[in-house]
């Protein structure tokens, strides 16, 4: 209730949290980010991967509480340390640069000087405004400056990449940057098509937009090799 024309503590309180609230949609509905580096605190390596494990067990465990769930079911019990783990070791594993892929070149020895596109890569990020999974397919291309890589080696950078808290902008970015280094060259292309958990099982519940991203530089900044990139991806296959 007012008093003497006023809000009282709890109408002032409920008042704010209803505008922190809405401040948080906007943010995360926006897709806001602030650079291209995923953001890590200085000391995001200095526990290790089992200390990491035991602690988010431990809080995982908390929030099962929170919930109301009985952890001394057989079904439950054991799942604040697989969800530990599997942060860790698999779903978030891309934050340790010691996971990153180990990349070797190799002479461009048949003087390939055309494109080359590796498309369809398939991969699953997390949305780091709601934890919730984002998949999809990646297609990337570059152009030799002399040196080749492997071609698993650019599904690993993807995969690498993805393993982390993402928006779909970041990720792009990312792997672009990365390949321009690992190949010493700036003509590189990707496109990335994915699908938000976000948005099909919460907010607008859309199960059928996707959202396409793309960087180009070097070459593929030009119309000409950009289009040839495109057609390459979205060519349809007779059988």
């Amino acid at each position: 209730m007012k008093q003497n024309g006023t809000l009282s503590n709890i109408q002032l309180n409920n008042l704010i949290d209803e505008i922190t609230q809405l401040e948080i949609d906007e943010v995360g509905d926006a897709h806001h980010s602030t650079s291209a580096n995923t953001p890590l605190r200085a000391d995001a390596f200095d526990l290790t991967d089992n200390a990491k494990i035991a602690l988010i067990e431990g809080h995982f465990r908390e929030i099962m509480n929170v919930l109301g769930l009985d952890l001394t079911d057989d079904s439950l019990a054991g799942t604040p340390q697989r969800v530990a783990k599997m942060y860790v070791k698999e779903i978030f594993s891309g934050l340790n640069p010691a996971n990153k892929p180990k990349v070797a070149l190799f002479e461009n020895k048949y003087k390939y000087g055309e494109m080359l596109v590796e498309k369809n890569i398939q991969f699953f990020s997390n949305c780091e405004h709601h934890f919730v999974p984002i998949y999809g397919m990646a297609h990337v291309a570059y152009i030799s400056s002399g040196k080749v890589i492997g071609l698993s080696k650019i599904n690993r950078i993807v995969q690498y990449f993805s393993k982390r808290p993402q928006v779909q902008e970041r990720l792009t970015v990312q792997i672009a940057e990365e390949l321009k280094v690992m190949l010493d060259t700036q003509d590189v292309a990707i496109v990335i098509d994915a699908k938000h958990m976000c948005v099909s099982t919460r907010g607008v519940q859309d199960t059928t937009s996707s959202t396409i991203t793309a960087h180009y530089s070097g070459k593929f900044s030009e119309e000409k090799t950009r289009n040839e990139f495109l057609a390459h991806i979205y060519q349809q296959t007779n059988h």
